[in-house]
């Protein structure tokens, strides 16, 4: 009787053991189905690399190991061919391309690439000087001095949208009406230090076409040197004609994300005479002449210090390529006023 028990209890123990096993066999196969299911997403854009694309470890990283590809395209391009692609891309270009996949990402953020921007951006500050501010301010990194380091952009115009009202003549001595007069201000900047500037009414899609070396007298732009101290900006152009006018301008980046510097405020506007003997030096150099002038200063009586506190509002920066499809390009029948933000 206690051997039957005993073969009881065996088979008991068997049976709780197989069945604990098949249990534990269809659990895993279930969870294994979830993962594979998880990272084994079908995704149109993936075809490319194909299914499973394995992270590309950061550039130097002692976790680096060598292994085959699976994207067709990082197979047919060498990696010395697509560094040469990006070290001809803008920074903002490559910021977009950092976007596609992982190894762009982990490519694009080699410092060779940054430096260059940098040095390019700063380059009236010299190579000396920009490697100091480097080490003392960004922690050595290229990519952050470019994100964090105020710049002024080169690849665009900052464009002020000005507004007033103005009114009209009388009709039929009943109604009296108003004009809604929109105009601008240009700044287009150099990195060698120079800088063009337009006062027009013109849209911008009609403006950028003009705002270069080559524009004619016709175009009314006037070019200059500025001076960029942190995030402080100093332009001054001339105005030539009988009574020669100096238009002495400060202003203050900033941006709405980190590294956009896409705005500049107007901190003053000020229009001051010159004498005939300032007027003569070329007109790129007015900026040295008048630098050191107080804001209530003026060489030519018959033409008074002028601190306008009308059309200041602040710049908003438009690249060439959002020329023709900026909202400032908008008549005032359907923006009266446009708030930068």
């Amino acid at each position: 009787m206690a051997s039957g028990s005993g073969f009881l209890s065996a088979l008991r123990s068997l049976v709780l053991a197989h069945f604990a096993l098949a249990l534990s066999s269809e659990l895993e196969s279930v969870l294994r189905l979830k993962t594979v299911n998880y990272f084994v997403t079908r995704r149109p854009w993936l075809d490319l690399y194909g299914v499973n694309v394995r992270p590309v470890a950061p550039f130097g990283s002692a976790s680096r190991r060598p292994f085959v590809d699976p994207s067709l395209l990082h197979r047919s391009l060498p990696d010395e061919l697509l560094f040469e692609v990006f070290s001809r891309m803008t920074p903002y270009d490559l910021g977009k391309a950092s976007c596609v996949c992982r190894k762009w990402r982990y490519t694009i953020r080699n410092p060779v690439f940054w430096r260059n921007a940098c040095l390019k951006a700063w380059q009236l500050f010299g190579i000396v000087e920009n490697y100091k501010i480097l080490q003392s301010k960004y922690d050595g990194s290229w990519r952050k001095m470019w994100l964090l380091r105020p710049r002024l952009r080169t690849d665009g115009l900052y464009v002020s949208r000005n507004t007033y009202i103005r009114a009209g003549v009388a009709e039929w001595k009943i109604t009296n009406p108003i004009h809604v007069v929109c105009y601008f201000r240009y700044i287009r900047f150099f990195p060698s230090g120079r800088f063009l500037y337009k006062n027009s009414s013109q849209k911008i899609k009609d403006v950028v076409k003009c705002m270069n070396f080559q524009s004619s007298k016709a175009d009314c732009v006037f070019g200059g040197h500025y001076t960029l101290s942190d995030d402080k900006v100093e332009v001054a152009v001339l105005y030539p004609g009988m009574r020669p006018t100096v238009l002495r301008i400060r202003l203050r980046i900033r941006g709405t994300t980190a590294g956009a510097n896409n705005r500049m405020d107007l901190i003053s506007l000020v229009t001051s005479g010159v004498n005939s003997n300032e007027a003569t030096a070329p007109e790129e150099d007015i900026l040295g002449v008048v630098e050191g002038w107080q804001d209530d200063e003026t060489h030519n009586p018959d033409v008074p210090v002028v601190s306008h506190k009308r059309g200041m509002t602040p710049f908003v920066f438009v690249p060439f390529d959002e020329a023709e499809s900026s909202v400032l390009n908008l008549p005032v029948e359907k923006m009266d006023y446009f708030v930068p933000g």
